[in-house]
């Protein structure tokens, strides 16, 4: 795959998503040795470059998606969830992992923009992909607190959790509340591709990231009926969790990274 042509075929937007993977990057570097006001501060730039880079490629002709696109808004999401939580509870501390997540989906946005759409099939497709990455979203927030709820379990059992650490009852339930917003919005997402594709091709389609999305979506019900039913937490919940966000991020970014990049196919 040459990428020329994808780093250079815009170079304002390139230069500016290198300039805030840069940020990203200064931040889970040097935040260690910075204040709390710094801290936000290049956290604040970071995630404002990030958007105006997710604006120029929303604005781009043709329009383009792709994994790499998918994966960079879904990381502007989280990123948005924390900035606005951290203020509600300074406690939370993930900015290091964040700031990498953020820096790596960013540059691959940039090495791979996706497929150019000259035409759409449907006015109301981009209705289905924002459905989509907004379930994507918040499902990965929910995965981010099980992984911050996981943390700090294992440091309360060492003795070794500090006193101003996020309440574990308190991530437990930001987790599951998230995760119910994203297996709703996951449901709408696949009613929605359940009546395009019968609107488009007369039938429903079950390729991979069909299969992929309801054995996500399958998976996040099991759970959530679980909590509700049985009580599910801890070890349990964050692995099937897991499982579920792990066959969603098969279902459309893994898939579309072996076509584009595996298979050089559109």
């Amino acid at each position: 795959m040459n990428l020329l042509p994808a780093l250079w075929s815009n170079p304002p937007a390139a230069l500016l998503a290198a300039v805030a993977a840069l940020s990203y990057a200064v931040l889970a570097w040097a935040h260690p040795r910075m204040n709390a006001v710094q801290t936000r501060g290049v956290l604040g730039t970071a995630w404002l470059l990030h958007l105006l880079v997710l604006a120029f490629s929303l604005t781009e002709q043709p329009a383009r998606f792709g994994f790499a696109p998918a994966l960079s808004v879904t990381a502007w999401l989280v990123l948005t969830v924390y900035l606005i939580e951290s203020r509600l509870y300074p406690q939370m501390r993930a900015r290091w992992t964040l700031a990498v997540v953020g820096a790596v989906a960013v540059l691959l946005a940039l090495v791979f923009p996706g497929t150019a759409y000259p035409t759409l099939r449907s006015p109301w497709l981009p209705l289905h992909w924002a459905l989509g990455i907004a379930s994507y979203g918040l499902i990965s927030a929910a995965v981010v607190h099980a992984w911050m709820m996981q943390r700090a379990e294992k440091s309360m059992r060492a003795g070794t959790a500090p006193d101003t650490a996020m309440p574990l009852l308190m991530l437990e339930r930001l987790t599951f509340r998230f995760l119910a917003a994203g297996f709703a919005l996951l449901s709408a997402t696949l009613l929605a591709g359940w009546w395009f594709s019968e609107a488009l091709n007369h039938r429903m389609v079950w390729d991979h990231k069909t299969v992929f999305s309801v054995l996500s979506w399958l998976t996040i019900g099991v759970l959530l009926l679980g909590r509700w039913q049985l009580g599910w937490r801890g070890r349990l919940a964050a692995r099937t969790l897991y499982l579920g966000a792990g066959f969603l991020l098969l279902g459309y970014a893994g898939s579309r990274f072996v076509l584009e990049v595996v298979l050089h196919r559109a």
